[in-house]
């Protein structure tokens, strides 16, 4: 009971407190105080003439310096390198300078080997020639005897018996004539087989200290020696650096826009102009895997300091026009909009605008009304104004 009587004590405690406080507010001529009219709010902003400037429809991508003609050149056979008779750096000249030797002693002993099979196969045909013109004498006897064996039992001088056994031996002479010259001839064809040998084996061993396919230099040293070499694996790459070109792979949307001998292609690498080149070769098919497109230009020669493997920015201009020049960051997007604001006065006026070409920080606009060079237009505070917005150049000078 007395916690009841306590709480309604206080609500009536409350009570007056708030009335006395609304009759001292109301005394004192309270009120809500008009709030005064707002001064008109003015943006500081920079602002840049519009200017007319080139600008090039092209696509960026990085590549690959290399020479256009090289050889990654590996031995025929395989075997133990012997020795390497190049450097990387040497100069090489096409079919004389020797590169390096693979296994050389054994083949060497294989070539000796085959040339003495091809002096045997030779012995042999002589020897065969040899019995051929014998047996050839023995069977020109044995037809004499035989025609004076004929005659003598027309005239019944000889029995029939001698001239039957003159016959026989007519008959095994020619049989042995026959088989003279088979052996002659096997003995020929033996003969021309052993040399064939001989020059595989004469082959073989050149094969194993090849030369360089090409005129150029040794830029590359892939093996060492003593480790064992095999077929298809390159020991040394040569490149003819005469002949050089530079290598990327663009998007594959633009394959339509590549016309080999027309599309142009500007070089650089590692800050240094290599130039401006046409497209010398374009790839005929679209990769599947990469989804991009092979393209290659020549190059006349490398300034100091750049190399075949070196990368390089390829620039591919596939338009180049005159526009109407704003730098990029004046633009703002509103509502799917790209506006441009100028200055008229001290007031904002603003313009829809179609963008371009854009390149190293400046967007082309397409003309619009109360666009053209020469006017200004915000390029700093541009995200604070509206159209009619009042502004005031930061610039003093202004």
């Amino acid at each position: 009971m007395k916690v009841i009587l306590k709480a309604v004590s206080n609500l009536v405690l409350i009570a007056v407190l708030a009335g006395a406080a609304y009759l001292l507010f109301t005394r004192m001529g309270g009120k809500e105080e008009e709030a005064a009219p707002a001064a008109e709010r003015v943006i500081p902003v920079s602002f840049t003439p519009l200017e007319t400037r080139a600008f090039e429809d092209r696509v960026v991508v990085q590549g690959n310096i290399r020479a256009k003609n090289f050889a990654m050149v590996s031995p025929v056979i395989g075997g133990t390198i012997e020795e390497i008779f190049v450097r990387e750096g040497d100069a090489v000249k096409a079919g004389e300078t020797v590169l390096f030797t693979v296994d050389s002693a054994n083949l060497r002993r294989a070539l000796d080997v085959r040339r003495q099979d091809r002096a045997v196969a030779e012995n042999a045909r002589r020897q065969a020639e040899a019995r051929l013109a014998q047996v050839r004498a023995d069977f020109e006897k044995a037809e004499v005897d035989l025609r004076r064996y004929e005659l003598l039992y027309e005239d019944n001088v000889v029995p029939v018996d001698v001239l039957e056994m003159q016959q026989s031996r007519h008959k095994q002479m020619k049989a042995a004539l026959d088989m003279a010259e088979t052996m002659v001839q096997l003995s020929r064809e033996q003969e021309e087989q052993a040399g064939i040998a001989v020059e595989i084996a004469q082959k073989t061993l050149e094969d194993a200290s090849p030369k360089s396919p090409i005129d150029g230099m040794v830029t590359m040293k892939l093996a060492e020696v003593g480790e064992m070499a095999q077929s298809g694996h390159p020991v040394v790459r040569v490149e003819d650096m005469t002949a050089l070109e530079a290598s990327a792979y663009l998007p594959a949307e633009h394959f339509d826009r590549v016309r080999e001998g027309e599309t142009e292609v500007r070089v650089a690498a590692y800050g240094k102009d290599l130039g401006t080149a046409k497209v010398t070769y374009k790839s005929p098919a679209i990769n599947p895997k990469l989804r991009a497109f092979e393209i290659r230009c020549a190059l006349d020669s490398l300034p100091e300091g750049v190399s075949t493997g070196a990368i390089a920015d390829i620039a591919v201009v596939f338009e180049r026009r005159e526009g109407l020049a704003v730098p990029t960051s004046a633009l703002v997007q509103r509502g799917g909009q790209s506006l441009l604001f100028s200055v008229d006065g001290n007031k904002a006026r603003a313009h829809k605008v179609a963008v371009g070409l854009a390149n190293e920080g400046w967007s082309e606009v397409l003309p619009s009304d109360g666009l053209a060079a020469g006017v200004p237009v915000v390029t700093m505070g541009q995200t604070l104004v509206e159209d009619g917005t009042s502004v005031q150049s930061q610039d003093s000078s202004r």
